[in-house]
């Protein structure tokens, strides 16, 4: 019966012993399973999985197509937030408020719209007609604005203490940043920064709305052909998974590791 319940000190953090893990994650991976073959078999759904295998090169496209697109925004999201932290730290008070601005109205739309817009008003107006290129810029936007915040609480995170202790023997700014500052604020903003790049991954999707050819729209195009939902939404699932959850247990490593003693 121990085996059900953690011990005490792991709700402080402390490590789940290996044997009572292995049992938890059964009992649960049984649960879940239990649930959807319950689901499955109430529908009475007739599979028809030769029809969507014919498509198999499609989804693999697709799947490829959304790996290169997050990942290019993963590092593009990742410039655009570090420089947007530092705008809104910034002495120069234009640079701060144009970075502020940038966050909240980020923060404050929908992707959807704005993907819409950057692809319908914004690239036309500057002549950018790769739908692609505009996909990536504009979840790099979203996702920046998100990565600033967090970057932003990072450096704030560091006391005043430590930043006059680093001018009183004569640090200028700049050392103060790469010596005192960043070490310690990425330091704390690795765990989330992985967390949110999980996201990127999964708002990928809405660039289907554009017609970039990547999972979703290639996973509703099978659709349409083979009139098969479930057949072709399922291995959308499956194949999201297969990326996100990595990132998701590589961030919860992190966490643990990067976690200060309170």
């Amino acid at each position: 019966m121990n085996l059900l319940f953690a011990p005490h000190d792991c709700r402080e953090g402390g490590a789940v012993p290996l044997p009572a893990r292995i049992v938890g994650i059964l009992i649960a991976f049984f649960l879940v399973t239990l649930i959807f073959a319950y689901a499955f078999h109430t529908l009475q759904y007739h599979w028809g999985w030769e029809s969507v295998y014919a498509y198999r090169q499609k989804f693999i496209n697709g799947w490829l197509m959304t790996l290169a697109i997050s990942a290019a925004a993963l590092f593009l999201s990742f410039a655009i937030g570090f420089c947007t932290a530092l705008a809104q730290r910034s002495r120069l008070l234009p640079l701060r408020y144009l970075g502020r601005i940038y966050v909240e109205t980020i923060r404050g739309t929908p992707l959807l719209v704005q993907i819409l817009v950057f692809f319908y008003v914004v690239a036309d107006a500057f002549g950018v007609s790769d739908r692609y290129l505009v996909g990536v810029i504009t979840l790099s936007l979203f996702a920046g604005a998100y990565i600033s915040e967090m970057i932003r609480a990072g450096i704030e995170s560091v006391g005043d203490s430590q930043m006059e202790s680093a001018r009183a023997i004569g640090l200028t700014r700049a050392q103060i940043y790469r010596y005192v500052v960043f070490p310690q604020a990425f330091r704390q903003t690795i765990p989330p920064l992985a967390g949110q790049f999980a996201s990127i991954v999964k708002d990928s999707s809405l660039l289907s709305i554009i017609a970039v050819s990547e999972f979703t729209l290639n996973a509703q195009e099978v659709n349409a052909f083979t009139y098969s939902t479930l057949e072709s939404y399922l291995p959308l699932a499956i194949g999201y998974l297969a990326i996100t959850l990595p990132i998701s247990l590589l961030s919860r490593r992190l966490e643990k590791k990067f976690r200060y003693a309170t």
